[in-house]
């Protein structure tokens, strides 16, 4: 009987606190294994970079493929934060100097090839000879690759493709899937054949796994909390069993000054960032209940970047003050989302709608989680080109709001995702801007005024 055991991480969002915990355990594990003379094999499900961290924004996640390096991952496919929160150069090249394989069936560049990087499909070989078939896919936001200069095709029907080859080359057939759970769920029930899906996106946390049909579905939660491991017994070249179990990070043997080598990480990339935008004269005050004069100038580049008539953003998206000699750094504490602006094409009467709706008592205090925001609370509209005058009469631009013509409202595109202005918002024309962030747009009005 043969013994193959399968170590995963997934949407680690490079939360790197517990990351030297993480590595130590890998290799270690790596060492019991083959001094068993067992199979070892690990594997990342993506979203292991996210800008938010000084080392990632300084290196556009390269210093990220170093720790994957170090700890000699397997193979890897890319989440949504490597595929869509960074451009086009930057993933084409994210990947230059792995020791890993990059497998991504459904991502093609412009011309309809995959990218030499990637592959979307592997076969690796066992000692014994048993053929294992690894595949990986990523999650289906075509519009924001599009626009990033990308092809990305819907996942399973591109699994589907891939099938009778993955077949025909292996004896086991694993899937690393950035799709979420509902779908690994779904592509079990679709395609019997394959043995084990490995699962992010969205941070599921499944202790034992969870066997769907013939399929052994396993997640690992996210920010590294959990380090996932499959073993499978081997026979004759099939697996007689499957078992999935979750490692809680917390409560492995701590590391030598853990602590310090992950605060060097962080040190690494804000002295990278360390980059002079402008010297201000007067603090700027943070405060997400009142309007400030930074969230105006940040509404306000929003407007004229977008060119749209009007804007408003949520004081919330700004975390903290600013002042004397701001840096890149500087911007990122404050501003840390991956949140792209978006022009949105509305009616005066749709306008209305929505605007009256970020005036509700209850807006500010709502709590908001996922949509790429970094904060925890929404705080009050700031508005830019719009006001509020008497009885709710809404002015654009000094002009009373024409219930019949059409304007453009500039918006952080959080506000198009998810459970926002369901009314409004589902059916109208966008444009997204990418790949400028929020803080980008705050950097260039700064650099303006100065």
């Amino acid at each position: 009987m043969e013994i193959i055991h399968i170590y995963h991480t997934n949407d680690l969002h490079s939360h790197l606190k517990r990351w030297p915990r993480i590595q130590h355990f890998l290799t270690s594990r790596r060492t019991y294994h083959e001094k068993m003379g067992e199979e070892f094999f690990l594997f990342d499900i993506g979203d292991f970079i996210d800008r938010w961290h000084p080392l990632s924004e300084a290196t556009h996640g390269q210093g990220n493929i170093e720790l994957l390096n170090e700890s000699g991952y397997t193979a890897v496919t890319i989440g949504n934060n490597e595929g869509i929160n960074l451009p086009y150069e930057g993933l084409n090249h994210l990947y230059d100097n792995r020791n890993f394989d990059v497998l991504v069936a459904n991502l093609y560049n412009s011309s309809n090839q995959h990218p030499s990087w990637l592959k979307p499909y592997k076969i690796y070989q066992t000692k014994s000879g048993t053929r294992i078939g690894v595949i990986g896919l990523t999650t289906y936001y075509s519009f924001l690759y599009e626009l990033l200069g990308w092809k990305l095709t819907e996942p399973i029907e591109e699994l589907k493709r891939w099938m009778k080859p993955l077949k025909e080359e292996s004896d086991i057939i694993i899937l690393l899937s950035h799709l979420g759970l509902s779908h690994d769920e779904q592509v079990a029930a679709d395609c019997p054949d394959i043995d084990v899906i490995l699962g992010g996106h969205t941070h599921h946390t499944l202790p034992e796994g969870k066997q769907v049909g013939q399929t052994l579905l396993a997640g690992a939660g996210k920010h590294g909390r959990f380090v996932g491991q499959v073993t499978l017994q081997v026979v004759e070249r099939k697996p007689i069993r499957k078992q999935a179990k979750l490692y809680n990070v917390m409560e492995l043997p701590a590391v030598a000054d853990e602590k310090a080598k992950s605060k060097e990480l962080y040190r690494k990339g804000k002295k990278l960032l360390n980059q002079k935008i402008t010297t201000l004269t007067n603090e700027f005050l943070h405060d997400p209940f009142q309007e400030t004069e930074l969230s105006r100038i940040l509404c306000q580049a929003l407007r004229e970047w977008c060119d749209a008539d009007c804007a408003f953003i949520n004081g919330g998206l700004i975390l903290g003050p600013l002042s004397g000699t701001v840096t890149v750094y500087d911007l990122l504490i404050i501003c840390p989302h991956p949140i792209n602006p978006c022009k949105i094409q509305l009616t005066g009467r749709e306008l209305k709608e929505v605007l009256l709706e970020t005036k509700d008592e209850s807006w500010s205090q709502r709590q908001v989680v996922g949509l790429g925001f970094r904060g925890t609370i929404m705080g009050i509209s700031v508005y830019d080109g719009i006001k509020f005058k008497d009885n709710n009469v809404i002015y654009i631009n000094e002009k009373e709001l024409e219930l019949e013509k059409n304007y453009t409202l500039a918006i952080p595109d959080m506000f198009t995702f998810g459970h926002f202005f369901k009314g409004v918002f589902p059916n109208k024309k966008k444009e997204y801007f990418l790949p400028e962030f929020m803080r980008d747009l705050l950097k260039w009005k700064l650099q303006k005024q100065s």
